[in-house]
């Protein structure tokens, strides 16, 4: 994030580099860099003769480059957007020869999203000689809560840490879906508020009471009616509760829980960081040592591992959603 502080003040600084090559497995940052630049490079009478947008999918290397090469008309510089240029993987070191020599009038962005280049790659090093090259990683789950608060802080509002733990719970690590649901929030709660666990609950369409943050509770307490109550909602609300992605994150549950039972050091800043979970659910894991010991943990793995791969339609199609939460909940329980 500071990172992509820097690169907007020096934009704003007109320090504007004629390469802005964006990659990485975090589309988020990419989009946002790409946003800022295609937004405020041009002034809106420079941007439509000047300001083009290609996609990958669309697009060969040399059209691209061509483009490239064109002048400007009144104005100083022209913008070149390349969107999806992860679609142009076979053929992106024919950037090379442009990269050793770009025009200096040209603000040229590539979007290569969900990949990175190989850093030692001569187009890479050639990128990163005259233009810049930026690689958006993807954050662990146990730095998602911290990422909300400073992108809240930014718009002047704060968050409790059981609501940010609940929306990186309900989404998963996944920031343009975090802040979608983040300007939602913004929209209907003034500036200044601080956003809590029941703004989440009221807003974002998750039950109070049936959901992945509830079950993972109800099975780390051995609270076998809590836990059935939840998979049966489940059953019954399939559209909202995909299979696949209860059954995911049970097994990471208990795949962390394993790692727990190996840890010498168990202070609550070392078991985040290995684990790269909210600090906030620690006390879910805590709970959970002392009901599922390391053998029984061991076991129940193997077990949520066949059913993980039925849940994603291998060798299950006879099973309904029902049957697999059910057949999960007994491997749990049993």
């Amino acid at each position: 994030m500071d990172e992509v502080v820097k690169i907007v003040n020096d934009i704003k600084a007109g320090n504007i580099k004629p390469i802005y090559f964006l990659m990485g497995e975090e589309p988020y940052y990419i989009d946002k860099l790409s946003d800022y630049i295609e937004q405020n490079v041009l002034t809106e009478e420079e941007k439509g003769f000047n300001q083009t947008v290609l996609y990958g999918r669309d697009v060969s290397v040399e059209d691209i480059i061509s483009t490239c090469k064109r002048y400007p008309m009144m104005a100083e510089r022209q913008v070149v957007i390349v969107k999806e240029a992860q679609d142009l993987t076979k053929t992106i070191d024919k950037f090379e020869s442009y990269a050793e020599n770009p025009m200096p009038s040209t603000v040229l962005v590539v979007c290569y999203k969900y990949k990175t280049l190989d850093k030692r790659k001569k187009v890479t090093k050639q990128f990163d000689k005259h233009g810049l090259v930026y690689e958006s990683k993807k954050l662990y789950e146990n730095q998602i809560g911290e990422w909300i608060k400073r992108v809240l802080q930014g718009k002047n509002y704060a968050i409790e840490p059981k609501a940010a733990a609940m929306l990186v719970e309900f989404l998963g690590t996944d920031l343009s879906k975090i802040n979608n649901e983040l300007e939602k929030l913004q929209i209907i709660l003034p500036k200044g508020s601080t956003i809590t666990a029941k703004h989440i609950e009221d807003n974002i369409g998750f039950s109070k009471d049936y959901n992945v943050f509830e079950l993972r509770k109800a099975i780390g307490d051995r609270n076998q009616l809590k836990a059935y109550q939840i998979a049966q909602y489940f059953a019954d609300n399939p559209k909202d509760n995909p299979m696949v992605v209860t059954t995911s994150l049970v097994f990471s549950f208990f795949v962390n829980l394993l790692q727990y039972h190996g840890l010498k050091d168990r202070s609550p800043k070392n078991v985040a960081s290995v684990l790269k979970v909210n600090p906030y659910f620690l006390n879910v894991y805590d709970v959970a040592l002392k009901h599922y010991p390391m053998k029984k943990v061991s076991s129940i793995v193997a077990k949520l591992r066949d059913i993980d791969v039925k849940s994603k339609g291998v060798g299950a199609n006879a099973l309904s959603n029902h049957d697999l939460l059910k057949e999960m909940l007994v491997s749990v329980f049993s």
